[in-house]
C-alpha cells in the first residue's frame, strides 16, 4: 500500500531522531575507547553450570588460528572422549594448534582418583610449558575447573602462577564449573553460563555437534 504524505514524513522524521541519537552514542563510545590505549595477555574464566564454556574457549582457538597466532589447547578430565573440537584441531590445524590431552576420561568413569590426580597435575606441568612457552601467546585449559574443583591441583599454586610467571603478552583460557573463588578473583575476565532449560532433562542425550 501506498504511504501518504503524513507517513513519509513520520519516517523521514523518525530517521533523522534515529540517526541523531546513533551518532551521540557514537561519539561517547569513541571517546570511550580512545582511552583504552592498555594491551595485556589475559586470564579468562568460563564458568557456570549452563552450556557453552569450552564452546567458547574453542571459538577463541579458531580465532587465534586464522589471525595467525600460535595457541595450544590442555584438555583435562575428557581424556579418550573424543570430541569434534580435538579431532578437527589435529586433522586440520596440527602446527597452528598444540593439543594435549590430559587424563582418562571423566572422574566417574575412572573411579581412580589417584590415576586422576596423576593425570591432572601432568596436564597442569604441560599446560606450564606451553604458556611460559614465547611462541605461544593463547593457551586453552579446558575443564581444568573440574580437576582444581576436585583438589587433583592446588589452586594457590595454579593462580601464584598465572600471576607471577605468566609472560605479560600471552591469554590463558580456564574452562569448566564451580570454578574456585581464588581464582576469579584473580581473572582479568569471567563469564558465567547460566543453565536455564537443557534437553538432557528430557531424556534427550549428548548428540555429535551439539555437545561433543
Amino acid at each position: 500500500m501506498k504511504k501518504s504524505k503524513t507517513d513519509i514524513s513520520n519516517d523521514v522524521e523518525l530517521n533523522e531522531a534515529h540517526n541523531k541519537k546513533m551518532q551521540k552514542i557514537k561519539e561517547a563510545r569513541d571517546k570511550m575507547m580512545s582511552g583504552k590505549t592498555m594491551e595485556k595477555g589475559l586470564i579468562i574464566v568460563h564458568t557456570g553450570s549452563g552450556k557453552g564454556k569450552s564452546s567458547s574457549g574453542f571459538g577463541m582457538i579458531m580465532r587465534c588460528i586464522a589471525h595467525e597466532i600460535p595457541c595450544a589447547v590442555v584438555q583435562f578430565i575428557k581424556g579418550t572422549w573424543r570430541t569434534g573440537e580435538r579431532d578437527f584441531l589435529q586433522k586440520k590445524f596440527p602446527s597452528e594448534c598444540t593439543f594435549i590431552v590430559s587424563g582418562e576420561g571423566f572422574t566417574w568413569e575412572t573411579q581412580d582418583r589417584a590415576k586422576d590426580i596423576a593425570a591432572a597435575q601432568a596436564g597442569w606441568k604441560q599446560a606450564k610449558k606451553l604458556i611460559l612457552n614465547p611462541e605461544i601467546q593463547f593457551v586453552l585449559l579446558d575443564e581444568i575447573n573440574i580437576a582444581l574443583r576436585y583438589d587433583y591441583l592446588d589452586i594457590d599454586e595454579v593462580v601464584e602462577f598465572l600471576l607471577t610467571e605468566k609472560p605479560p603478552m600471552t591469554h590463558v583460557v580456564l574452562t569448566g564449573r564451580n570454578a574456585k573463588e581464588e581464582l576469579i578473583a584473580a581473572a582479568d575476565l569471567v563469564t558465567e553460563m547460566s543453565l536455564i532449560k537443557h534437553p538432557f532433562r528430557d531424556g534427550i542425550k549428548a548428540q555429535k555437534g551439539i555437545e561433543f
